[in-house]
């Protein structure tokens, strides 16, 4: 590539020259006018070309070229699809187990498939890949057992055993009793009153509880206060409007209340934040 120093007299130099070779490939009568016999004007031309490869014309480009942009994403990065989880291997769940694009592999016992046909656990356990072909002659299957030399697929008309990863276990024919000294829930009828046990135990043995603690009030003790105390709710009557007025009165001056006393509270911190 040349120097911009030598370029400029060779432009003058082809600028002289282009018109004579345009006008010399028009048809003319006499073609010997300009051209010797000896060379003819597309020879001319081409040893021109050769000698001064600057003649030809050079164009620089204003700003890059269409595509560049775009040149790198092309060639994205991979998606990193296939098996996450080998066979036998232990998940919890939401634990992704085979990424895939389509479905070559379903779904089978303990597991769900995203939007996106990815494989995940929904239970706890070891994941099998399995064929069944009593449910389909053609898929494949993974699945999660919860014991560790447990198959798939599970025998027909077998009990499901997905919930909640809970394995069924005969209940106890004896059930344990409740020590009373150990629960304050455990109440006892004694002269018509409802007592705790630890009440009833703290009350024997003279135990104390630890300062600012109080022993738990069932909610109809609490109910029934109003009662012993002799105290009468006056019924409501609908159509006293004196009594509903009054109670309006009563909530509308409760909210002014409150609205001064933030408007005061905003007041008091614009003053401490201007001194």
């Amino acid at each position: 590539m040349l120097q911009p120093r030598l370029l400029a007299p060779l432009r003058v130099l082809e600028r002289a020259l282009v018109p004579v070779f345009r006008s010399s490939q028009q048809p003319l009568s006499s073609p010997s006018i300009f051209f010797p016999r000896t060379l003819s004007a597309p020879t001319t031309t081409s040893l021109l070309n050769k000698r001064f490869p600057s003649l030809s014309q050079v164009r620089y480009a204003s700003h890059a070229s269409q595509g560049t942009a775009n040149r790198h994403s092309r060639d994205p990065a991979g998606k990193r699809l296939g098996a996450k989880r080998a066979g036998g291997e232990y998940v919890v769940p939401g634990c992704i187990i085979f990424r895939q694009r389509g479905t070559k592999w379903f779904a089978g016992e303990n597991c769900a498939m995203g939007r996106d046909h990815t494989i995940y656990a929904a239970e706890a356990g070891y994941v099998r890949y399995y064929l069944d072909p009593e449910q389909h002659s053609d898929r494949k299957y993974i699945g999660i057992v919860f014991e560790k030399e447990g198959k798939l697929p599970a025998p027909r008309n077998a009990p499901s055993r997905r919930r909640l990863n809970r394995v069924a276990v005969p209940r106890a024919p004896v059930v344990p009793e409740t020590d009373a000294a150990q629960s304050d829930l455990v109440a006892n009828l004694e002269d018509g009153t409802m007592v705790s046990s630890v009440e009833a135990v703290n009350a024997d043995t003279g135990a104390q509880l630890r300062p600012g603690y109080m022993y738990r009030e069932a909610n109809w003790q609490i109910g029934r206060a109003g009662d012993k105390a002799g105290i009468t709710a006056i019924p409501y009557n609908r159509n006293n409007r004196w009594l509903a007025w009054r109670k309006r009165q009563a909530r509308a001056d409760r909210a002014a209340q409150m609205k001064s006393l933030k408007n005061k509270k905003k007041a008091s911190k614009k003053a401490k934040g201007g001194r």
